[in-house]
């Protein structure tokens, strides 16, 4: 597939090889330095990748246009939005540390562990018992999670878990943390397909 008649980038940044949250932290920075209209595209082979464009694209109000798959190769292009049309970003305000959660699990609290990495990252080291939702999925896979439920929310970094509690924040989830560091810091215990 190749891009849509009429749509150019004016940048193209290479993100190639780099997990989250290099690819947003990158796309961030050269998004600043492009003027209102101008398109941006980002080559990246993370797979989480894509939902952590669209999800970041939707908390800042820039406009995320669409992504190609070449191969390996994830394509995204995102419009930066003219100053009237961006929006703060956000951090969903409830957090919990690797260590408070790693302390709750011990004594056996009754809580749902939501794993929103890509399914690759689940597989080969996750918490014990955590449920896998990609955050590209989570939406549609809502029914799956009870509103009332004590949810901690798992990425490697925090960032796509910080989008995944924001989401189920706005769709009436009440008991939602974001777990800081992710599972790129997690020492506790941990287990593998």
């Amino acid at each position: 597939m190749s891009l849509p008649s009429g749509i150019q980038a004016n940048k193209t940044l290479d993100c190639k090889g780099l997990a989250c949250p290099m690819p947003i932290v990158k796309t961030k920075k050269a998004m600043d330095e492009l003027t209102a209209g101008q398109v941006i595209e980002v080559l990246a082979t993370d797979k989480g990748s894509l939902a952590d464009m669209q999800g970041w694209a939707k908390n800042t109000g820039h406009q995320y246009l669409g992504t190609i798959e070449e191969g390996e190769v994830l394509k995204h292009y995102l419009r930066k939005s003219s100053p009237n049309e961006i929006k703060e970003e956000h951090k969903f305000p409830f957090t919990i540390t690797n260590e408070d959660l790693e302390k709750r699990l011990a004594a056996g609290e009754n809580i749902t562990v939501l794993d929103v990495r890509e399914p690759a990252e689940y597989a080969f080291h996750r918490i014990p018992g955590a449920k896998s939702i990609p955050l590209g999925d989570l939406e549609s896979r809502l029914h799956e999670l009870d509103p009332n439920d004590d949810i901690q929310v798992v990425c490697r970094t925090g960032n796509r878990s910080d989008l995944a509690c924001q989401l189920l924040a706005e769709k009436g989830f009440k008991n939602v943390k974001n777990v800081i560091s992710g599972m790129s810091g997690w020492t506790g215990p941990t287990e593998q397909n």
